[in-house]
């Protein structure tokens, strides 16, 4: 479930933010705007909740 204050990553290779990570910052109608924060910018975005997915921020390792 996504919900502000979760990190994301863009899933749709056809976008220009493709792989990039952020941060969720509101939940609206199937919509998702996202946070991202990098060096001398910060930008927000709207996705939709498909083009989304969860990023696993707890440090365990995939398989083990």
């Amino acid at each position: 479930m996504i919900l502000p204050g979760a990190t994301v990553r863009i899933k749709n290779p056809a976008d220009t933010y493709y792989r990039y990570e952020g941060l969720v910052q509101r939940v609206s109608d199937g919509k998702v705007a996202v946070l991202f924060e990098g060096g001398n910018w910060d930008k927000i975005i709207t996705f939709r909740l498909p083009e989304l997915e969860l990023v696993d921020t707890t440090g365990k390792k995939k398989g083990k």
